[in-house]
């Protein structure tokens, strides 16, 4: 457990459907009493699952560990596409229930690595603005494709009709950093010879980190085609806070980890050793960086790369990246 005089660290928070990523960040402050906290990739409003929360100077760290892969459990309803993609959106296009076999078939086309067009309403920037600010004044958006991987795309559930067309269905992803799941709902409905959007979505994992270690996951309720039909009903406010729940704060106190060996792993990096109280000054002041500071000698290192950095007591110091080019940098001290 990190310590709290100083909260520096990490904590899995398990957000709640109806809440904006930021508003869910609430109880993290409250609990530990400092408002420099940040998320490593935010989640819609609807949406509810994992976010790794960087607390203290660790917030640094967050830009840092977005790269990680992702997994999702989503339910998409068929027959209508709106303009968000999701259910709080305008319906724009109608088209009947594709069959099972149809929707079976498509999926299998949305596995490996493909190209994805962002959606309109989205962070992405456009000249300098974010896609959905434009998209909200009405001007069209036009966002070119980008390279994605899916590496999983499972259907697990369905819901027919009385003719034995789908009407739902729960697909369980992974896929790479940078993947719409709103996107593959729009495009898996499309190729299956209907329209689509996203009704639910429930992420799990976040490269090494589990939803079942998070803070608040004992709070979340099963997610299933059911439940995702029964949150749609419920209300969306941008201005919700996570309610004051005492016993959410002491897990929270409970789960925040330090940034020790193991976590720099769970978090993709390999750890490299400064060598002696001096070298430590040196680095942490920003000094050109030289294996004579570390116990490793720094051309071993893998190209393409970051590491976290430790003191020879094992206190977390910073992150230095080794590039393609093979040239050696500071991303960031922690003095």
């Amino acid at each position: 457990m990190a310590n709290l005089s100083s909260p520096d660290g990490i904590v899995l928070l398990a957000k709640k459907p109806g809440l904006t990523s930021f508003a869910s960040l609430h109880s993290v402050k409250k609990a530990l009493g400092t408002t420099k906290v940040g998320h490593t990739g935010t989640l819609d409003s609807f949406a509810q699952g994992l976010l790794v929360v960087c607390t203290g100077r660790l917030t640094k760290l967050a830009g840092n560990i977005t790269e990680f892969n992702k997994s999702y459990e989503a339910v998409i309803k068929f027959g209508e596409e709106t303009d968000t993609l999701e259910y709080t959106g305008e319906v724009i296009r109608t088209a009947p229930l594709p069959t099972l076999e149809s929707l079976t078939l498509a999926l299998q086309k949305f596995k490996g690595n493909i190209l994805q067009a962002p959606p309109a309403f989205s962070a992405v920037h456009v000249n300098g603005k974010r896609a959905s600010d434009l998209a909200r004044e009405g001007r069209t958006v036009e966002i070119p494709p980008r390279p994605i991987t899916v590496f999983e795309a499972e259907l697990k559930d369905t819901k027919l009709n009385e003719k034995g067309l789908v009407e739902y269905c729960k697909i369980d992803f992974t896929v790479s950093k940078g993947t719409y799941i709103r996107c593959l709902a729009r495009d898996i409905a499309k190729e299956a010879g209907s329209a689509g959007h996203l009704l639910g979505l429930f992420r799990t994992r976040v490269g090494n980190f589990d939803i079942k270690d998070a803070a608040g996951f004992g709070e979340l309720g099963e997610f299933s085609i059911d439940s995702a039909i029964s949150s749609a009903t419920a209300a969306i406010s941008e201005k919700a806070i996570y309610p004051d729940d005492t016993k959410l704060k002491e897990e929270i106190k409970e789960k925040l980890r330090d940034l020790d060996r193991d976590t720099a792993s769970l978090c993709g990096f390999d750890s490299i050793t400064l060598k002696d109280e001096q070298s430590e000054k040196d680095y942490c002041n920003g000094k050109p960086l030289r294996s004579a500071l570390f116990t490793t000698n720094l051309h071993d290192l893998t190209p393409a790369a970051s590491y976290a950095v430790f003191s020879q007591t094992g206190t977390f110091r910073g992150l230095i990246e080794k590039e393609s080019g093979g040239r050696i940098r500071h991303r960031f001290v922690i003095n």
